[in-house]
C-alpha cells in the first residue's frame, strides 16, 4: 500500500502525477504552514497572497484543488472564486477565512465554494476535508491498489482491475 508520510494512504491524480493545489492567503506564516501540511501529503503546492497573484498561479498551475480565504488585500475571495470558475470550472474550493457568520458561510457555498473552515482550524482537519473534496470530485485516487504496469500512457493495476490511458479510466469487462 503507497501511503504518505502521515501514514494516509496517498492520493494522487488519476494519471498518477502529484495532486496540485493553490493555497490562497494574505497571512504568509498560515500559508507556509498549510502548504507544508499539504506537501506531506505528496501534493504539489503553490500559495498566493492576494486575488491577482491567486488568478495568474491558478492559470499557470491549473489546480485540482484551492484553499481561499474570503478576506484578501485587494479583493474579496467570492470575487476570486468567480474568476477562477471562469478559467477552471472544475476545481475543488475550500475556503479558509476568520469570516465565521453563518451567512458568509452561506454565501461562500451558493458562491461555488465545495467547503468553508472557519479559523481557527485543526490542520488535520483541513488535510481530511481536501482529501475528502478530491475523491468525491474524481480529482485524485487513492493509492492502495498495488503495483503497476505502465506502458507509455497506458497503465494497468492488477489488483484494483483498473486501466487508464492517459488519465482516462477505460472500462473493463470482468472477463478483461
Amino acid at each position: 500500500m503507497n501511503t504518505t508520510r502521515s501514514g494516509r494512504p496517498a492520493l494522487t491524480r488519476p494519471d498518477g502525477t502529484p495532486l496540485r493545489v493553490l493555497v490562497v492567503d494574505d497571512d504568509p506564516d498560515l500559508a507556509e504552514v498549510l502548504s507544508g501540511a499539504l506537501r506531506y501529503e505528496g501534493w504539489q503546492v503553490r500559495t498566493a497572497g492576494d486575488g491577482a497573484s491567486a488568478l495568474a498561479e491558478a492559470r499557470e498551475l491549473m489546480p485540482d484543488a484551492v484553499v481561499l480565504d474570503v478576506m484578501l488585500p485587494d479583493s474579496d475571495g467570492f470575487a476570486v472564486l468567480r474568476s477562477l470558475h471562469t478559467v477552471q470550472p472544475d476545481v475543488c474550493v475550500l475556503f479558509l477565512t476568520a469570516r465565521d457568520a453563518v451567512e458568509d458561510r452561506i454565501a461562500g457555498i451558493t458562491a461555488g465554494g465545495d467547503d468553508y473552515v472557519t479559523k481557527p482550524f485543526s490542520l488535520e482537519e483541513v488535510v481530511a476535508r481536501l482529501r475528502g473534496l478530491l475523491r468525491r470530485a474524481g480529482m485524485a485516487r487513492q493509492l492502495d491498489e498495488g503495483p503497476r504496469l505502465t506502458v507509455g500512457d497506458l497503465v494497468m493495476v492488477e489488483e484494483a482491475r483498473e486501466v487508464t490511458r492517459a488519465g482516462e479510466l477505460i472500462e473493463l469487462s470482468p472477463t478483461e
